[in-house]
């Protein structure tokens, strides 16, 4: 099922994606064939049913999938050929337990918005991730039914004012910049992420190729850990980690990330 919040007629709800089986839709880039049903209610916090109301796709604005309540927890260095990458900038050592980190609510963006160049950084760059969406109050779950919190998933852009990065010798600043974590375009609340390919692209050329099946620790593993430190609440998201390929953003640039059986998320840079 794919979730997806929009803006239609001055208001904003949430909706269910009624794809027809010819029709490639969010995934495939084109609107096609798709119509939104729209929902009752929030489906992380109250449950849903339908309004009765159904929009074609091409006629709504979608929205990012979530405006966190809480949280963004992300996590670092969760890809190997990553962790080498940054060898000697930000440290090259795998970390024994998932390296965690926050993002602000504010700094969420939505599908089409533009992610904007503070004026202050020189090196802002695109880290392309699988999101998670939490939908229950989670706190000190165990790993093995740690997945029974997760709403659902979507893609994400970790964009990083590196050169701020590396001269605070922390992350927070450089990480959470109004516009620098773009979500969506929807939420899929099951799909197969056992070895799901995610790419960054931008201006059509393909600057990361990983796969899930590369994380170092499992998306299990992950929300067992940061529900040890955060009480994990409906609508918080988790940031799984990026793949090697990480680079610069200019102005102008289109930045595309692609989640295989989630969805494509598309932003400009300004």
């Amino acid at each position: 099922m794919k979730v997806a919040r929009f803006l239609v007629e001055g208001e904003i709800s949430y909706g269910v994606l009624d794809e027809a089986e010819s029709a490639p839709g969010v995934e495939g880039g084109r609107d096609d064939g798709v119509e939104i049903v729209e929902l009752t209610g929030d489906p992380m916090v109250s449950g849903y049913d339908t309004t009765g109301r159904r929009f074609p796709l091409g006629d709504v604005r979608l929205l990012a999938p979530v405006i966190p309540r809480s949280k963004i927890v992300c996590v670092g260095k969760n890809y190997a050929d990553h962790v080498e990458e940054m060898r000697g900038e930000t440290g090259g050592e795998v970390p024994a337990e998932p390296l965690l980190f926050l993002k602000p609510n504010t700094s969420v963006i939505g599908p089409g918005d533009r992610i904007v160049r503070p004026e202050i950084s020189e090196r802002v760059e695109h880290e392309g991730e699988l999101a998670m969406i939490i939908g229950a109050i989670a706190k000190n779950v165990p790993e093995e039914d740690a997945l029974k919190y997760v709403f659902g998933f979507t893609c994400a852009n970790d964009v990083t004012a590196r050169d701020l990065q590396i001269a605070d010798g922390q992350w927070a600043r450089a990480k959470g910049f109004d516009t620098f974590c773009p979500l969506g375009p929807v939420i899929e609340t099951d799909p197969d992420l056992s070895d799901a390919r995610i790419t960054t692209r931008v201006n059509g050329e393909l600057r990361q190729d990983g796969r899930t099946s590369q994380l170092i620790f499992s998306l299990a593993r992950i929300v067992a850990h940061a529900s040890q430190a955060f009480t994990l609440l409906p609508g918080d998201v988790i940031l799984t980690g990026t793949p090697a390929g990480v680079g610069r953003l200019e102005a102008g640039d289109e930045v595309e990330v692609s989640i295989e059986g989630v969805g494509t998320l598309v932003n400009r840079v300004v």
